[in-house]
């Protein structure tokens, strides 16, 4: 059995101003995200993890190599261009009411109706296109480590569509469980590194937080 710790970066500073921040936006960590960081490493201390694979846009590069410094035994660690973000086309770096003004509809959809989003009228990928890349180098990750526990540290948009596209969920419903918070946690299982099992889904637990801030998710 092979198991995949899926890792939503930590909080940036566009996720708090709610601005789309995708493949070509990149602002840096909250002071706060660090600790955040920290309490993550605590909390998957107790596994052994045999890879670490993250996207190269800063904001989750550095969340991966925090994660690791602080895990407390060694883990060589991949960037792999392949868990990007979903680039967004002309969204990037508008805050979402912006968006919600100018293409109403298409902001309905990328929440709601994955199915019926038309990427073209904002010239960003479709959910086909960020699913093939991001889900193919998780197939590959855990061919590369049978038997194993590896980290896959990446984005909001592109790990929710991707995790529930890898467990069968169908296009149409791949928002039902809702989003992915900062610094969360999701696990996959797999046994043939083509078909998943969903274990653990958005746990945040470990970050103690008292409130709900609709910023921390997406």
């Amino acid at each position: 059995m092979t198991k995949v710790y899926l890792i939503r970066h930590g909080k940036t500073e566009w996720n708090l101003e709610s601005r789309y921040q995708g493949a070509h936006g990149d602002s840096p960590l909250l002071p706060q995200s660090y600790q955040e960081i920290k309490l993550l490493a605590a909390y998957l201390r107790p596994v052994h993890f045999a890879h670490a694979y993250a996207s190269p846009l800063k904001r989750a590069r550095v969340t991966a190599e925090q994660l690791i410094e602080h895990l407390d035994q060694p883990v060589r660690l991949t960037i792999d261009s392949r868990l990007m973000e979903f680039n967004l086309g002309q969204m990037e770096g508008m805050h979402f009411a912006d968006v919600a003004k100018k293409w109403p509809e298409e902001l309905k959809n990328f929440r709601h109706h994955p199915d019926q989003y038309n990427e073209q009228a904002t010239g960003s990928e479709s959910f086909a296109q960020v699913i093939d890349r991001v889900g193919s180098a998780i197939k590959e990750f855990c061919r590369l480590n049978p038997a194993s526990n590896i980290l896959v540290v990446s984005h909001g948009a592109a790990l929710n569509a991707t995790i529930n596209a890898l467990v069968g969920t169908p296009l149409a419903h791949l928002k039902d469980r809702g989003g992915l918070s900062n610094t969360s946690t999701t696990i996959l299982e797999t046994t043939d590194a083509e078909h998943f099992t969903l274990e653990q889904w958005n746990e945040t637990s470990y970050l103690h937080k008292t409130k709900v801030d609709p910023t921390d998710t997406i």
